[in-house]
């Protein structure tokens, strides 16, 4: 659990410090897209800190997703919403209201009644079929962002959040059907290219609906698209459980979490504030 707190807190920073270098970064001169951004922002100290902890973030993801259940790193995950939101009021001056900051404090009660409740992770070795289906999960993932695309505003958002959720919980679960780490394991592994095509639509989708349509919105979509189902997918088919006599609390816990992320939506990308100055180096 500690890994996955740990890497909670990597992504949340992240995007504060990610947020910040962009905001410094001189803007182009065209409209829409830029692509020339992430060279410019990679020039600032603060973008290559954020990529080093998503970096680490992600290192730290997958040792808690060989050591827990599924559903406490996806619920863990989830919170770096909550890790946004306070580094967001630190170092940008973002005002949190009185309901925020009790969902900051409502996603620490949720990860701290999943810690008390979490055992082991399950020692159900998943099935070809299980790996296959995750790489056909993948593969939809990038069919419904191009369905998304084409969806009015309201409901593009929301879709291509959800699909992005689905690739990343696709990530999660192929982490778990990985049992060989050598080249000729790794190639022969359809978890491997579910992992690789799911992480990479996840991301495509997310930057598309953080560019086309409401941050709160497509976050929530993200957050609900890789907790529920990776859950499901570790409880059912991996023996993911809880202590004996616990499982009430992980589930009261789960949804304590994930409620408390989804009231923290609007920090899916850190706010634009206006009267932050920042130095370009």
């Amino acid at each position: 659990m500690v890994c996955a707190l740990g890497s909670a807190v990597c992504f949340g920073t992240a995007s504060v410090l990610q947020a910040i270098a962009a905001r410094a970064t001189a803007p182009g001169t065209g409209s829409g897209v830029d692509p020339a951004l992430l060279l410019r922002a990679v020039r600032q100290w603060r973008y290559i800190a954020g990529l080093g902890l998503d970096g680490l973030g992600f290192l730290l993801q997958i040792v808690a997703l060989r050591s827990i259940p599924i559903y406490a790193v996806g619920a863990a995950l989830a919170a770096s919403l909550a890790v946004t939101a306070v580094v967001s009021a630190r170092l940008l001056r973002v005002r949190l209201s009185g309901v925020e900051w009790g969902a900051v404090g409502v996603v620490c009660a949720g990860l701290a009644m999943l810690g008390l409740a979490s055992g082991d992770e399950g020692d159900t070795a998943g099935s070809t079929t299980l790996r296959y289906v995750m790489l056909g999960v993948a593969v939809g993932v990038l069919v419904l962002g191009a369905v998304a695309g084409r969806l009015p505003d309201r409901g593009r958002a929301l879709a291509l959040g959800l699909g992005a959720g689905f690739g990343f919980g696709v990530v999660e679960v192929a982490v778990r059907l990985i049992d060989g780490v050598s080249v000729g394991a790794l190639a022969a592994n359809p978890a491997t290219y579910a992992l690789l095509v799911g992480g990479g639509a996840a991301f495509l989708l997310l930057t598309s609906a953080l560019q086309r349509g409401s941050v709160t919105t497509a976050t929530a979509g993200m957050v609900i698209g890789e907790t529920v189902g990776p859950a499901a997918v570790g409880v059912v088919w991996l023996g993911d459980r809880t202590r004996e006599g616990l499982e009430w609390l992980a589930v009261a816990g789960f949804a304590v979490a994930v409620v408390g992320a989804l009231t923290l939506a609007r920090f899916g990308e850190a706010p634009v504030v206006e009267s932050v100055r920042v130095d370009a180096g």
